[in-house]
């Protein structure tokens, strides 16, 4: 593997690194309310609304439904009106961060539900407000299940970036399509391929680690 190559693959590995921070980071900023939105106007809820709930959910859903390479083809118009561009780095967060807002509402949905409806009721019948008892009881007490899912959620943005690749959104995956595949060079495939796989295992691994000690104070 010559030097120009593992200089490719270094600037990969800090674009892939970009991409997925600035995208997990922009998707939780959206995400987050999104999924306690979701959470408390869902039935039986605090701020039950059924209409409010339901358009969400079907926005997420269909959202959430779409294969992540249709996706990034289908925001190209979007992202060059947003960053003046459809291919590098900077345009790859556009789709990163779209395609992953609704597995975070989701997860942060999940994680809410698992919450034990007796510090709700606690909460409340200390005259606790709606609001008061989201941001102060229910969300503290799902922070384990939270950091556990935002590990999971950048796992998923990483492995997203691979696909960006594609459409040009450089990082590993850009490396592996330009050297591995077209160049037939399997050596830098296979490379990407196992750094890639590495990243994602530190990153569920430091998740899991963070929850259980969170878990425990």
């Amino acid at each position: 593997m010559s030097d120009y190559i593992r200089d490719a693959i270094l600037t990969g590995i800090w674009e892939t690194f970009q991409m997925t921070f600035f995208a997990s980071l922009f998707s939780y900023i959206v995400g987050l309310p999104l999924g306690v939105i979701l959470y408390s106007t869902s039935k039986g809820r605090l701020l039950q609304n059924r209409v409010v709930n339901f358009v969400i959910g079907l926005i997420v859903n269909i959202t959430r439904s779409l294969p992540f390479l249709i996706l990034l083809v289908l925001l190209i118009p979007f992202t060059r009106f947003l960053v003046g561009s459809s291919i590098g780095t900077t345009a790859a967060i556009v789709p990163l961060t779209i395609g992953a807002i609704p597995i975070v509402a989701r997860m942060v949905e999940s994680s809410l539900n698992e919450v034990n409806p007796g510090i709700i009721e606690a909460a409340t019948s200390m005259g606790a407000s709606p609001v008061y008892t989201i941001i102060h009881f229910i969300i503290p007490e799902a922070m384990p299940s939270l950091l556990q899912g935002g590990a999971i959620n950048v796992a998923t943005v990483l492995g997203y970036s691979a696909m960006a690749g594609v459409i040009g959104g450089g990082g590993l995956g850009a490396i592996a399509l330009q050297y591995g595949y077209y160049r037939y060079q399997k050596d830098v495939l296979w490379t990407t391929v196992a750094l890639l796989v590495i990243m994602v295992m530190l990153i569920q691994e430091l998740g899991i680690r963070i929850s259980k000690k969170h878990r425990k104070t």
